[in-house]
């Protein structure tokens, strides 16, 4: 059991403690989390990916996350963007995505918004929220679900017309996407 610190892995090596509970989250953690993504498609697919993990694991989204890259063309912003009522319907009947339906016309709707936005407008604002200072966590207690900055973040998205981006799901986009590093003091993919 664990008081919330890193544990050593089957390398030995120190992790935060929910990448140890399944390969797919030693692998996502690894080499992927908290590690900075740029570009408009790319900030998109995990901007909709987070808001899809809205009330469930992780896990569940990550292990279908191939699954949401066919059903969404990608996660190009431009090709979502064209999705008309049969792709919606497409979508909702497709088991290898979450078929929820406020989430999937929430994607659809968040594409079509983007698609009017200046080429790098998506980079450019999520990463207008990098804050100035990070406390590097030692504990899991230590990692907040919301910040200033994700608040912040989820007004600015949501003032430019976005849906499904409230200051928990803003936050969990900072951590994924590299804006904040929470891996913990001790962890072994922690940057530098």
């Amino acid at each position: 059991m664990s008081d919330g610190t890193a544990l050593a892995g089957p390398d030995g090596a120190p992790r935060c403690p929910w990448a140890l509970s399944t390969p797919d989250y030693a692998t996502y953690h690894d080499e992927e989390w908290g590690r900075p993504v740029h570009g408009d498609d790319a900030l998109y697919e995990r901007l909709s990916l987070e808001a899809f993990q809205s009330g469930l694991s992780w896990i569940t989204i990550l292990r279908r996350r191939e699954g949401f890259r066919a059903a969404f063309a990608g996660f190009e912003i431009a090709k979502v963007a064209a999705f008309g009522d049969a792709d919606r319907d497409r979508l909702l009947l497709d088991p290898g995505i979450i078929r929820n339906r406020a989430k999937v016309d929430a994607t659809m709707a968040n594409a079509r918004v983007l698609a009017e936005w200046a080429p790098g407008e998506l980079d450019e604002l999520i990463w207008s929220h990098v804050p100035a200072s990070h406390t590097m966590p030692r504990t899991l207690g230590d990692v907040p679900a919301v910040t200033p900055e994700s608040t912040a973040l989820s007004k600015a998205l949501k003032k430019r017309g976005l849906r499904f981006v409230g200051p928990t799901t803003a936050y969990a986009l900072m951590q994924a996407c590299g804006l904040v590093d929470d891996h913990l003091e001790s962890c072994v993919a922690r940057r530098s």
